[in-house]
């Protein structure tokens, strides 16, 4: 996963940013192998985040208030998070919170549309009864009765 960091009327000091990185990389476990090992032609990462940091205002009475934004890109998709708190940490943990419930509803998705597909293909290359060669048409209980 690529992190990329962006800050405004901000310092970025090395512990935020290995704060960040630590945040942001666990996310990876919600995230299918797969797109992790993904590459365009480009030579760019498939999954792709974006994170914004910001000090919002200085003059505020109960102290500074710090602003998180993330753009996830998955494939297929870009998941959004943002959270203004009275501490940077904070305001990533609860960013981290946000991407995480997203990502899993994400992933149950794919999932999701993952099997349909697999019984949709199931449905369609079953054979039909009728279709056997060298069998008789079983008779139900209708034909039985009525004796044909």
């Amino acid at each position: 996963m690529k992190i990329n960091i962006k800050t405004s009327n901000l310092d970025l000091t090395p512990a935020i940013t290995t704060y960040i990185d630590d945040k942001i990389n666990s996310l990876e476990k919600f995230i299918s192998g797969k797109e992790l090992k993904d590459w365009d032609e480009k030579n760019q990462a498939a999954v792709e985040a974006d994170v914004e940091i910001a000090r919002t205002t200085s003059h505020h009475r109960q102290g500074d208030i710090f602003s998180a934004e993330v753009n996830l890109k998955v494939p297929g998709r870009i998941i959004r998070a943002e959270a203004k708190e009275w501490d940077i940490r904070v305001a990533i943990d609860r960013v981290k919170d946000e991407l995480q419930i997203e990502l899993k509803k994400y992933k149950n998705k794919q999932e999701t549309e993952f099997r349909k597909g697999s019984r949709l293909l199931k449905k369609l290359i079953s054979i039909s009864p009728l279709a056997w060669l060298g069998k008789e048409k079983r008779k139900g209980g209708r034909d039985l009765e009525e004796g044909i």
